[in-house]
């Protein structure tokens, strides 16, 4: 069944609207990069506290808590892992984090556990076995996030953007409607390996710079991808109604 020309220009706007949305994520993700790499480095730097901060401070100080309760929240939707601190005091204290392990999946209520206060907020979380673990305030990793997320959104914007003006410039040539939707689905696939390559990164504690190494390579096979394809969906290699060549016929 071949699609109206008005439906094809609707769904290729639509894409565009994506790809637009997109690379303002991106590049915002981008323009963080630098300032989430300065506030780990303060983070690291920091000296200990001389005594109680009596207000936010630059400095670190370990207070000990005790866990009131701890919940994963997992299979619930938009919802962190999140634990319910009291200091010595009696006053509770809420903290999330981004994901359950290694720390938040082990808590008990009655558990005693240290929190590395920074800057008025409880930073990180350390268990009796010594396991760490960032809290959602904390910016340790926050700059490979940043990165993770600006390849996946500009190389997914930059693709969608091209896959969907094309058709549009192009109306009414299928074959060039097929070639944009060639490139749209590889820039799926090349925001979705720049996830993919985050994800082991932060699962491994590699270092930043792996996210580019793993990614680059990647990146440039599904280009290569992208290109012969869309190549051949121009010279109608792709079409489903090219002819086909006839059979030859025995006695």
């Amino acid at each position: 069944m071949v699609e109206s020309p008005g439906r094809e220009a609707l769904r290729s706007v639509l894409w565009l609207v994506i790809a637009v949305a997109a690379l303002v994520f991106g590049v915002a993700s981008a323009l963080e990069i630098r300032g989430a790499l300065e506030r780990e480095r303060e983070f690291r730097a920091a000296p200990a506290c001389a005594s109680v901060p009596v207000r936010a401070s630059g400095c670190v100080w370990e207070q000990e808590f005790t866990v009131r309760e701890a919940d994963t929240n997992r299979g619930e939707r938009n919802a962190s892992p999140e634990a319910e601190l009291v200091l010595p005091s009696g006053k509770p204290w809420k903290v999330t984090f981004l994901r359950a392990d290694p720390v938040v999946s082990e808590l008990e209520p009655d558990d005693r556990v240290v929190g590395l206060i920074w800057h008025g907020r409880v930073a990180e979380v350390r268990d009796s076995d010594g396991r760490r673990q960032q809290t959602s305030s904390g910016p340790v990793g926050w700059p490979e996030d940043r990165l993770g997320g600006a390849l996946a959104c500009v190389s997914f914007g930059l693709t969608a953007l091209v896959g969907g003006l094309w058709p549009l410039l192009a109306r009414g040539d299928r074959r060039h409607a097929k070639a944009g939707a060639v490139v749209r689905w590889h820039g799926v696939g090349l925001g979705a390996t720049a996830i993919l390559t985050l994800w082991a990164q932060s699962a491994n504690d590699w270092p930043m710079w792996a996210i580019p190494a793993i990614w680059g390579p990647l990146a440039l096979l599904v280009l290569a991808s992208m290109t012969a394809f869309a190549l051949a969906a121009v010279r109608g290699d792709l079409d489903d109604d090219a002819p086909r060549r006839a059979q030859p016929q025995t006695m």
